[in-house]
């Protein structure tokens, strides 16, 4: 099923909240119409309607007009904008405005299909994606258009993405297709995973294990490279988690309990003898205890491997448990709406320990040296994040500077001393314990991210609907650090060296008092494709190393930015 999330975003934007109560301000606008997509240029605001063609908000959303002036097809199904240029895709092709939608005029020369689904935008290449003929390339503002489906598989072409130099199709049901060559090639990126919205990861030994939603679990012997589904005997498909013990793999599922393998997924047996709930949401090993949280049975314990299960829930006074965690003796539960519990008795008896933790969904939890993290659900009401206790939960303390804000935070995942949380936002990184966070999302078109886990030298990413991502570690866990004593009397951002550069390059800067730092690259068009600092620094001389070992050769600008201080500089990609 596709959703529609323009209608979504539009029902949010074009209403406003005041204590329960809803005003409608859709004006004369797109009331009643199905609306199809989104696009923003400048202060303008588009709206691309199934019937009733496209509709302008110069006001966020507060007035609408029609803006269909020459459009001869009312259903415009996709939206894209390049520099002035504003290009619709309808039932009948292409039309592109350049006077924001007062007039539009068609520019199908060369499209073989006119059932535009999706538009995307790469510096001055324009790709549309089609029903039935796969995707067709513009250099020239939609004069003419060529195919460019070498590789493709599947040319019913649902959506259209752009990170980078990368341009992602996803295709109504054969998955999503990579071009880095600005589709001259495709390249299926899916290989053998049947089902993208991943929920849980494990690793064991060279072994990666990926529980989807209704897809079951899949393993890659070789990084991710390749899937195979392993799911024989396994009585259900939605895998909320998984837990290594030794050579056997648990997986707790949504309303089939727990299964057991102990041939790498080749076979699975169901292990619930005892369980009275099987809605499994999470796992965990201690030892040679298994204990298991299920949504509205709370905890469960089994000494044998799952062979037999026992209730364990004194004092769980909410039983809906999203999380587990050990840190040595002590067992943390985190629960829907009433924060963690903690036993240290392998769930004899549990205790609230949530002083200071302003919210109390918490979807996640981690162990990192005496240190415990609990991620939080976030939205417009309810503020979200990351909380650190440092004395097993007996106080907590919000730790989010960086973090987007009111993010809900589903995963995490522990490297050394290294922290990362997969949030609604993507992924971010902590070295400091939370203290301060830093964004590690170059390359990832979706950042829904539900599991996390670190394999060798490599972190993978679950994402909802879009698959397993992998990336190196040493790309994201690159040291800034201080390189002298001698505290600076200014800010100063210095030239990168060497520049040019291949693939890496270093950037020193100098901070003179306490505070927020930024320093991001852009494209030679203004979007940003990376945060190289996002984190509060003291007094001190400073340097970054910027690998851009994924980024096409050309001109590239960084800009650092302090209270009041702002600088940029171009570096140089020759590859």
């Amino acid at each position: 099923m596709k959703i529609n999330r323009s209608i979504i975003f539009l029902f949010f934007l074009s209403t406003s909240i005041s204590f329960g109560q809803w005003v409608q301000i859709n004006g004369n606008g797109p009331y009643g119409h199905q609306v199809e997509c989104l696009a923003v240029s400048g202060t303008n605001l588009f709206a691309g309607t199934g019937g009733g063609g496209i509709f302008l908000s110069t006001d966020n959303g507060t007035s609408w007009s029609a803006v269909n002036t020459g459009l001869s097809n009312p259903y415009v199904q996709s939206l894209a904008v390049s520099g002035t240029n504003l290009f619709a895709g309808t039932g009948v092709g292409v039309f592109l405005s350049t006077n924001n939608g007062t007039s539009w005029t068609a520019v199908n020369s060369g499209l073989t299909n006119t059932t535009i689904h999706s538009l995307a935008v790469n510096g001055r290449n324009i790709f549309a994606g089609t029903v039935s003929d796969g995707i067709f390339l513009s250099t020239n503002n939609g004069k003419s258009w060529t195919a460019v489906n070498t590789g493709l598989t599947n040319t019913d072409v649902q959506s259209l993405s752009v990170s980078g130099t990368n341009v992602f199709a996803g295709t109504n049901g054969g998955g999503v297709f990579l071009s880095t060559n600005n589709g001259t090639s495709w390249a299926a990126v899916n290989s053998g995973l049947a089902n993208n919205n991943v929920l849980s990861l494990a690793v064991s030994g060279t072994n990666i294990f990926a529980g989807t939603w209704g897809g079951g679990v899949f393993l890659s012997t070789n990084n991710g490279t390749s899937w195979t589904a392993v799911n024989t005997d396994l009585g259900a498909f939605w895998v909320n988690s998984l837990a290594v013990s030794g050579t056997n793999l648990f997986a707790g599922t949504g309303g089939g309990g727990i299964f057991l393998s102990t041939n790498n997924g080749s076979s699975w047996t169901a292990v619930n003898s005892g369980l009275t709930n099987t809605s499994v949401y999470s796992l965990a090993v201690n030892g040679t205890n298994l204990f298991a949280g299920t949504y509205g049975g709370g905890v469960f314990l089994s000494t044998n491997n799952g062979t037999s299960w026992t209730a364990v829930n004194s004092g769980l006074i909410n039983t809906n448990v999203f999380s587990l965690a050990v840190s040595g003796t002590n067992l943390f539960a985190g629960t829907n709406g009433y924060g963690v519990f903690l036993s240290t008795n392998n769930g004899t008896s549990w205790t609230a320990v949530n002083s200071g933790l302003t919210n109390n969904s918490v979807y996640s939890l981690a162990v990192n040296g005496t240190n415990l993290f609990a991620g939080t659900y976030g939205s417009d009401i309810f503020r979200g994040g990351v909380f650190i206790s440092t004395n097993n939960g007996t106080s907590w303390t919000a730790v989010n500077s960086g973090l987007m804000t009111n993010t809900t935070v589903h995963s995490f995942a522990v490297s050394g001393t290294n922290l990362f949380v997969g949030t609604d936002n993507g992924v971010f990184l902590s070295t400091n314990n939370g203290t301060s966070w830093t964004a590690v999302n170059s390359g990832l078109t979706n950042t829904t991210i539900h599991s996390l886990a670190v394999s060798g030298t490599n972190l993978f990413a679950g994402t909802d609907n879009n698959g397993v991502w992998k990336r190196p570690l040493s790309e994201m866990i690159t040291d800034v650090k201080e390189i002298n004593n001698n505290l600076p009397a200014n800010f100063s951002l210095s030239q990168n060296y060497p520049n040019p550069f291949n693939p890496t390059t270093m950037i020193k800067y100098s901070v003179p008092k306490a505070g927020l730092v930024t320093i991001k690259v852009f494209d030679i068009l203004g979007r940003e494709v990376s945060t190289l600092v996002n984190q509060e620094k003291m007094p001190g001389n400073y340097n970054v190393e910027f690998n851009a070992s994924n980024f096409a050769s050309g001109i590239y600008f960084y800009r650092m930015q302090a209270g009041s201080f702002v600088e940029t500089k171009k570096l140089i990609l020759l590859k």
